[in-house]
């Protein structure tokens, strides 16, 4: 018996004897509580000095923070950064930063669920705005040719530094480390430069691949530019609860954090007519634009026109209009490619590389989605189609002539290669 997660319970299924592929992480034992774990990272930096010293002289920081969308630890990792600043320079002035990125922006219970009470009472609290102009400023072009535009915050701050969390992501290889800067705290101009039809066409914008990956290269030249002086960045095991930790210089630090993480979680491929899968539960599932990112899980073990079956809760629905319109208002998933891939860079649309990449997808698989009821004329508008359990959707999957199954209970928290 599997546990598919979905939303904050799970689907159980009897895989009879159908391959698994899961990662290692629940090998990683963690020796102490998060807190522990982060600070002893902390005490021993990765190609840094400790923040305490980056500190020392320094009237205010800009500490980048996850939004809504992440189940980062912040409980584990912020009280340990205070402290070091406070240890390096006692009235230090301390901003949160909210990465938002391009997503909507999270509100202040989010924020008080997911930083706690006495977190938020003991620095200012601003959520970055990608859409404000007047709050973004430029700092320079990154390699692709896009202007680097980031929240003035982080321009104007004397020591700028993010926590975060590592895990496999769809195009850029891996999130944190300089994720947090572009897109984290990037203007929407450099955002979609950055995420380009061209970008996140290329072989190497692929989970896992940091090597010749072009939107992750413009990312590293995003966080040089805004001066990104310190991360600190953990590993998650499939209850959310830190296992590791990776502090210290940007760019090593999260290379570090990435090369542990590709022991763990890289699974082999095992070429299938149907393949199963889940975007995590809550809060990754929360919406259809978060879960395209296990469906390339998926895509990288389903044999060419088969079928992809996602499991995920979707309480907020779609997650982006211009997402949920390209799909509903394409002739076909090739002709929205097509003309997304003649879009040159300067004119890319928002949500437009979610799209491409369903989009991509579609073009070679069936997908069928298991998800609340009243999302079944949505997905049916994207081109999609739906199922009200699981064994409704393997049902729908043999009726086409599939056989040949395998599952991948947590699409996320693998790297299929």
């Amino acid at each position: 018996m599997i546990r598919i997660p979905y939303g904050k319970s799970f689907i159980e299924y009897d895989e009879g004897g159908a391959p698994v592929l899961t990662s290692r992480i629940g090998e990683l034992k963690a020796a102490g509580s998060g807190v522990e774990i982060v600070r002893a990272a902390m005490a021993e930096p990765i190609d840094s000095p400790r923040l305490r010293e980056l500190a020392r002289g320094k009237k205010n920081c800009v500490v980048i923070v996850s939004d809504h969308t992440r189940p980062v630890p912040s409980r584990d990792i912020l009280p340990p950064m205070l402290e070091e600043l406070r240890a390096g320079s006692p009235d230090i002035e301390v901003t949160l930063l909210v990465a938002t990125g391009f997503h909507r922006p999270t509100s202040m219970k989010e924020l008080e669920d997911k930083l706690g009470k006495e977190i938020m009472e003991s620095c200012r609290v601003v959520v970055h705005d990608c859409r404000d102009g007047s709050s973004n400023i430029e700092i320079g072009t990154l390699p692709s040719g896009a202007p680097c535009v980031i929240d003035r915050l982080a321009v104007e701050t004397e020591l700028l530094v993010a926590e975060g969390f590592i895990e496999p992501h769809f195009f850029a290889g891996f999130s944190g480390g300089r994720k947090s800067v572009l897109p984290g705290v990037a203007d929407q101009v450099t955002v979609l430069g950055n995420h380009c039809s061209r970008f996140i066409d290329s072989p190497f914008a692929r989970t896992g691949v940091l090597d010749g990956n072009p939107i992750h290269e413009d990312m590293l030249a995003a966080a040089e530019m805004a001066k990104l002086a310190f991360i600190v960045n953990v590993v998650i095991d499939e209850e959310k609860k830190t296992v590791a930790a990776f502090a210290g210089n940007f760019r090593t630090a999260h290379r570090r954090g990435c090369d542990y993480m590709l022991d763990y979680f890289k699974v082999a491929p095992v070429p299938s007519e149907i393949v199963v899968t889940s975007n995590g539960g809550a809060p990754l599932d929360q919406n259809l634009y978060q879960c395209v990112k296990s469906m390339t899980a998926a895509e990288a073990s389903c044999v060419e026109d088969g079928v992809i079956v996602l499991c995920a809760e979707c309480a907020d629905g779609h997650g982006g209009e211009g997402f949920y319109h390209a799909l509903r208002d394409c002739e076909s998933p090739a002709a929205l490619y097509a003309e997304q891939m003649a879009t040159p860079q300067d004119r890319t649309v928002p949500d437009q590389w979610e799209s491409q990449i369903l989009a991509r997808i579609l073009m070679h698989h069936t997908v069928v989605f298991v998800t609340r009821p009243e999302l079944k004329g949505m997905v049916e508008e994207m081109k999609m189609r739906y199922a009200p359990a699981l064994s409704d959707a393997l049902d729908m999957a043999r009726a086409m002539g599939k056989k040949s199954l395998c599952f991948i209970p947590n699409g996320i928290s693998v790297i299929v290669k």
